[in-house]
């Protein structure tokens, strides 16, 4: 599930541009040994374990599982000052961080350092020296800053885009290594939309964004302003920067779009066939560019966006060009710059669009920024402390009950046709789980750190990032790679691979807990496990076959019959309103197939594993209810208006109160828990519930 806040059921598209973000992963190499790591545990958050006192008595499962579950907790727990939303995931993602934190500084503090350790060592000792980075002001971008200003014509402009991609800074769209839609046994090149600041391209139209838009350009006329442009020309440049980002924007595909329809992102071509859809931006001057080798074919993803691009190669001044890319230049660079750009940032991108009150210390947003940068070598000391070898081995067993219980359900479904069964079969059968963190991890040999500069050790580690995924590029796929790092408090499905993956992050409390009963975890990181299995068969990731390719496996018969049922899961979500925004049934409806298939799924598992023993009533609570407790407390999640509002526009998922409430009304052996009865807002008419894995 790809927000900040949910667990990331990696959709294809999310894959696609996860790859394209230069994702970190891990050639061959043993982990460095290093010295044990100490943790001072009394300086950590506790992770949320559910409790029976957490239970809101005057509240009534039959009416809101949420308020019953959740409401206690979240009354005691208000959202910190530095965050834009508190519950389960952002408790535990707070740990994480506290214990990197520990991690960091220890490695730091190590009198000499080699190999990760120095890259670890590098990043986070300028990060965290404010002084340093304040004294550089904007000077760590005057060089960048000139090339943009010697800027004459389209031509220029163009090779000016070559130029700086090849160092992994692209402002206009993403470029990078995927597995092919047709052949996923081999890595192709995406080239992707890309350009904008905001959300979603309805912030550039949308009645109800006009106050974002003026945000925006008061924003961008403060980061010009930042740079060295007087305040008057400053606020007029602005406004052809908001022009052109919606031009840009116009020619995009929305969140909802590609969320939707997971081939947008697939169009093949050659590259000759490539330069005659752009003819003022050659494909072929620019992947000779690149540090990759010219390819027969790639996908250029959404072309008309790159048409566009195309056309404003020659029709937009070049001052307006020079403008856009000065303000991309310095607004993608302030986090890693001074104070004041910092600052500047968070005001427009944390405050104004998510309501966030106060920034994030220093050391959290360093921790969050080397996660994108060398995560997984942090990675290797996170697992040492985090993930002892016998969570592995409970976890192994989750999975193959839950893939036991997917089996039988896709056996018992009465509205498919057994030829498409048996293909849906042939898919469970190729099913593979990745728990904890990679078995080979990730060389980083080449990248060359130091205690100069944090803008430039980030620099370096962009294009050393991007250098390496360039690299993949017609080779066969390495299904041992990650999509994540193991401080990753998330989970996912890559359909290319035919794959669900568990970092270390996600596999502690109140997910997975070694202290619980089985009724919690199952309902806990159960229905997380049902949940990216499903992913393999909701609407975009049934897509995909056994093999991981982009084909048709189903029946008109039967594909007629899912859209059905998935139509009408759609209907029900289109009808959530939450802080009165309505929630968009169809943009979340790949995470609502997962999470009605996950819940389900997991159940059977939690019947299959305690068959024969007596349910032991904990805390006067059933097996079945504590599963469905289990299954709140994950979803305990309480969100600030602003941040609400992004999330509805452009987020795949749908807020934590409608995922706790809405899942349930469709499962009988949930009003049977806890004794509901028809009319109850819990329980779907039996006309209406869906069912569909």
């Amino acid at each position: 599930m790809s927000s900040s806040h949910k667990i990331r059921s990696l959709s294809v598209g999310a894959a696609v541009l996860m790859a394209l973000a230069a994702c970190q992963k891990a050639p061959e190499q043993k982990a460095e040994a290093a010295p044990a790591f100490k943790l001072d545990e009394s300086a950590l958050i506790q992770p949320i374990r559910f409790t029976a006192a957490d239970i809101d008595a005057t509240k009534s499962a039959c009416t809101d599982l949420a308020a019953y579950a959740n409401d206690k907790w979240l009354a005691a727990n208000p959202i910190p000052a530095d965050q834009t939303r508190w519950g389960a995931f952002n408790v535990l993602r707070e740990r994480s961080l506290q214990v990197q934190k520990q991690l960091a500084e220890q490695i730091a503090a190590r009198p000499e350092q080699a190999g990760i350790d120095k890259i670890i060592a590098d990043l986070w000792a300028t990060g965290t020296d404010a002084t340093k980075r304040n004294a550089d002001g904007i000077a760590p971008l005057e060089s960048r800053l000139a090339e943009i200003a010697a800027l004459k014509d389209g031509a220029g402009i163009a090779e000016y885009l070559r130029k700086v991609a090849a160092r992994g800074e692209n402002p206009l769209f993403g470029f990078g290594s995927e597995a092919d839609f047709k052949n996923s046994s081999m890595k192709i090149a995406y080239a992707v939309q890309g350009g904008t600041s905001l959300p979603d391209k309805t912030y550039y139209f949308d009645a109800d964004k006009k106050a974002i838009r003026e945000a925006f350009v008061a924003h961008v006329a403060k980061v010009l302003e930042l740079s060295g442009v007087p305040a008057a020309d400053a606020a007029m440049q602005a406004k052809q920067v908001m022009a052109f980002e919606t031009r840009l924007a116009k020619a995009s595909k929305s969140q909802e779009d590609l969320s939707r329809d997971v081939s947008l992102y697939y169009n093949p071509v050659s590259v000759a066939d490539a330069d005659k859809l752009t003819p003022n931006f050659s494909w072929t001057a620019f992947l000779e560019s690149q540090p990759v080798a010219k390819p027969e074919m790639f996908s250029l993803s959404v072309p008309s966006f790159h048409q566009e691009v195309s056309k404003m190669l020659m029709d937009v001044p070049v001052a307006e060009w020079q403008t856009y890319l000065r303000f991309r230049t310095v607004d993608g660079a302030a986090p890693f710059l001074s104070d004041a750009l910092v600052a500047e940032q968070f005001n427009f991108y944390s405050k104004t669009l998510s309501g966030q009150k106060e920034m994030k210390d220093l050391w959290k947003r360093v921790l969050a920024q080397m996660e994108g940068a060398a995560g997984e070598a942090l990675g290797q000391a996170y697992v040492q402390v985090a993930f002892p070898p016998e969570s592995r081995d409970r976890m192994q067993k989750l999975v193959d009950n839950l893939r036991e219980a997917l089996k039988g359900r896709i056996e018992t479904l009465s509205w498919m046709t057994p030829a498409t069964k048996t293909k849906a079969l042939e898919k469970w059968g190729t099913f593979t789980a990745k728990i904890g963190y990679p078995t080979k991890w990730r060389d980083w040999t080449g990248l060359e750190t130091s205690r100069d500069s944090y803008f430039q050790n980030m620099v370096k580690a962009s294009e050393f990032n991007y250098r390496y995924d360039l690299t993949k590029v017609g080779k066969p796929t390495d299904k041992t790679e990650w999509g994540m790092t193991p401080q990753t408090v998330n989970a996912y499905y890559n359909p290319l691979l035919n794959e669900i993956a568990f970092p270390a992050g996600i596999l502690q409390p109140p997910f997975f807990d070694p202290q619980a009963d089985d009724a919690l975890n199952y309902g806990a990181i159960g229905v997380v496990i049902g949940h990216e299995l499903t992913h393999g068969y909701d609407d975009q990731g049934a897509r995909f076959g056994a093999s991981g390719n982009f084909e048709q496996w189903w029946t008109p018969e039967d594909a007629k019959k899912f859209e059905a049922l998935t139509g009408a899961l759609a209907k029900q979500y289109d009808g959530y309103t939450l802080l009165g925004d309505k929630v968009n049934g169809k943009l979340t409806l790949g995470e609502n197939i997962a999470d009605l298939g996950g819940i389900n799924i997991a159940y059977d598992a939690l019947q299959r594993a305690s068959k024969d023993v007596a349910d032991p009533k904990i805390d006067n609570l059933t097996r079945d209810q504590r599963y469905f407790l289990g299954f709140a407390a994950v979803w305990r999640d309480q969100i600030r208006p602003e941040a609400l509002k992004v999330q509805l526009a452009s987020d795949p998922h749908s807020p934590g109160r409608i995922r706790a409430n809405g899942t349930p009304t469709n499962v009988p052996a949930y009003a049977a828990a806890f004794g509901c009865k028809a009319g109850d807002a819990m329980v779907n008419p039996e006309a209406k519930r869906v069912v569909i894995w």
